[in-house]
């Protein structure tokens, strides 16, 4: 044999190791032309197959490892956990020359599959094939956590068919199915499937790759998840790094605005201050009402057009929850007040903040900014409510001496007066306001913002006096009532009595006034400025005891009174105007406009209910003097 024949019997043996070709029978009749007995070609025969095994081995290997370093290279390149999978199927169906590879995530919560990502489907119905749990060949991987397969899987018998898999399944034409398990650290998260649309067995050699990708993917997408978890978590933690700068940046805002605060009352500023600076803190408009629900302060500016404030049910009953919390409320379903806070000190209550709506986000730390203004507000109001009160206690003793006669309480009263920028010689009017014991504080600050700083105004002997310089106290008394009533709501009585030629005077005028007040209460009167001159007469008779001026009434003319009440008629006019024209018949006629006839008939019928005599000096006296006191009653009710 020559020696190229050997060397081509050579070559065939190195083929059949590195590339399995050709096959060991044709070897062995290659080696028998070399002359060799039967023993030395079966051991060549039996390394051959040794070695070409080998070398698969080493193959198959490499593929792993190719794998491997492109998953590593996905995983550093990629951050889309969607692309890591979709590389790792086409990667699989690449290395195992199947028709279709799929991946189908596990959920740990309900067992079930879904398919994820697929690669040579080509139905919509097996791409978004789902596998409840314990049903088909997929739970049976993923509850043995091995690798599974079928030749042919309309035969499958080991697990339970469900009719939506085996329809996708046969759909897709597939035939034979092999799936692995994808596990980290003994957690199944999914299973990696190749298929074929004909009959197939795979080896074992396909099974240990596929499951080696399989580890390549658990890998690579555990790793994934860990990458997206660590992201979410640092999202998480610049979020709270943004929410906390956010609010301490609020915060440092709040304790500028509340240094500023706090300096406008250390600095005498007032509650216009006080809005302004939040206003100019919180982008928005503030109005400060008081205990009354009068505005006393607003940041609007001068010439700026004012928003009207509409204290509705809604802002009321904002301000009520806003007192009884301590903490600022917002208001529903109002386009003027956004949110309100009351100004309250213990169980003072001073009145409220309103806000209008505007272009900051009132959090929690802008709310507490508005509930630290409302405390600066009630500082405010308790320091003006100190000085009011030692005010109002320096004029209180004022008037109560300047309304006493005893010369010890008078001394040094010409520089008293000074001091509250009056002249003593020109106070010549004192009136006396008599209003419900409920509103008098009220109507005592009214009066004093109605009088300024020409007069003064304290509550006197149960009363409130009025002292100041008046050309006529009656027009006084009228401006006076129509003030109160505007700012009270509620009836309001002011007596005037004569001007005074000295300050001296003033105590027996005030007297005076408290009689006529006295007497109006007997007539029922609580609703009129009235001059003491007018009742000077029935005061003198009645203004000790004004509690029997009813049983006089009744007595003198309560016959005629209570007959009108009952028959309709109206003889008490046709008394009050006979005694009114010099008990004359005639003249009583004329006056209303009937027969003399019809009024002696009438007289007639007074002689029968107030006695024969009582047209004699005393009696008409007592009856002329009663018709006039009902008449004035009369008046003051209409």
């Amino acid at each position: 044999m020559s020696s190229s024949d050997v060397a081509r019997i050579v070559q065939e043996v190195l083929r059949t190791v590195t590339h399995g070709e050709p096959d060991i029978t044709a070897l062995a009749g290659s080696l028998t032309e070399l002359g060799l007995d039967a023993g030395t070609i079966g051991d060549i025969v039996a390394r051959a197959r040794r070695d070409r095994a080998e070398v698969a081995r080493l193959r198959r290997r490499e593929q792993e490892l190719t794998a491997l370093f492109s998953s590593a290279r996905d995983l550093a390149e990629v951050r889309d956990i969607d692309a890591l999978l979709a590389r790792l199927v086409a990667r699989a169906h690449e290395m195992m020359g199947t028709d279709v590879t799929y991946l189908s995530e596990f959920d740990p919560t309900t067992r079930d599959l879904h398919v994820r990502k697929t690669m040579g489907s080509v139905t919509p119905q097996f791409q978004d094939l789902h596998v409840p749990a314990g049903t088909g060949l997929a739970s049976r991987v993923a509850d043995t956590r091995s690798a599974q397969w079928v030749p042919r899987y309309s035969e499958y018998v080991e697990g339970t068919h469900e009719h939506t898999i085996d329809d996708a399944v046969f759909a897709e034409g597939i035939i034979s199915i092999l799936g692995v398990p994808m596990l980290s650290d003994g957690t199944v998260l999914g299973v990696l499937f190749a298929a074929t649309r004909q009959e197939h067995r795979f080896t074992p050699e396909e099974i240990a790759l596929l499951s080696a990708l399989a580890d390549h993917a658990s890998v690579v997408l555990q790793t994934a998840n860990i990458l997206a978890q660590l992201r979410e978590s640092q999202d998480r933690t610049r979020g709270a790094l943004e929410k906390l700068t956010a609010h301490l940046e609020a915060r440092d805002r709040s304790s500028a605005v509340h240094q500023e605060l706090v300096d406008a009352v250390l600095s005498g500023g007032g509650f216009t201050q006080v809005a302004g600076t939040l206003a100019a803190a919180l982008d928005r408009r503030v109005t400060i009402i008081d205990s009354e629900s009068f505005p006393i302060a607003t940041s609007a500016a001068a010439g700026q057009e004012q928003v009207t404030m509409s204290l509705s049910p809604e802002v009321r009953g904002a301000i009520s929850l806003s007192r009884a919390s301590g903490h600022c409320r917002s208001v529903e379903n109002n386009r003027s007040v956004e949110v309100v806070a009351a100004v309250t000190a213990g169980e003072l209550y001073f009145g409220a903040l309103l806000l209008t709506p505007g272009g900051v986000d009132l959090g929690p730390v802008e709310q507490r900014t508005i509930e630290r203004a409302a405390q600066v507000a009630a500082l405010l109001a308790l320091q003006q409510r100190a000085v009011t009160d030692a005010y109002r206690r320096e004029r209180g003793e004022l008037i109560a001496d300047l309304l006493d006669t005893s010369p010890e309480r008078r001394r040094d009263m010409e520089q008293r007066a000074r001091s509250h920028r009056l002249t003593l010689s020109e106070l010549n009017t004192v009136l006396l306001v008599e209003v419900p014991p409920a509103r008098r504080a009220s109507a005592e600050r009214a009066a004093a913002g109605f009088l300024g700083d020409d007069g003064l105004v304290g509550e006197h002997t149960a009363a409130i006096a009025v002292i100041g310089a008046a050309a006529d106290p009656m027009v006084l008394a009228n401006d006076l009532r129509t003030h109160l009533i505007g700012a009270l709501g509620a009836p309001v009585l002011v007596v005037a009595p004569p001007r005074a030629d000295s300050p001296d005077e003033l105590p027996r005028l005030f007297r005076t006034a408290q009689q006529t007040v006295r007497l109006l209460a007997g007539l029922g009167i609580d609703n009129r400025a009235v001059a003491t001159d007018a009742y000077a007469p029935y005061t003198v008779l009645f203004g000790a005891n004004p509690e029997g001026l009813q049983s006089f009434l009744d007595l003198t003319i309560g016959p005629v009174v209570d007959y009108d009440a009952r028959h309709g008629t109206d003889l008490l006019t046709t008394l009050r105007m006979f005694v009114r024209h010099e008990a004359s018949p005639t003249k009583t006629a004329r006056a209303l406009n009937y027969h003399t006839n019809t009024i002696l008939q009438r007289l007639d019928r007074l002689k029968a209910l107030l006695g024969e005599d009582w047209r004699r000096d005393e009696h008409l006296f007592r009856i002329s003097l009663a018709t006039r006191l009902d008449e004035l009653r009369s008046v003051s009710r209409q």
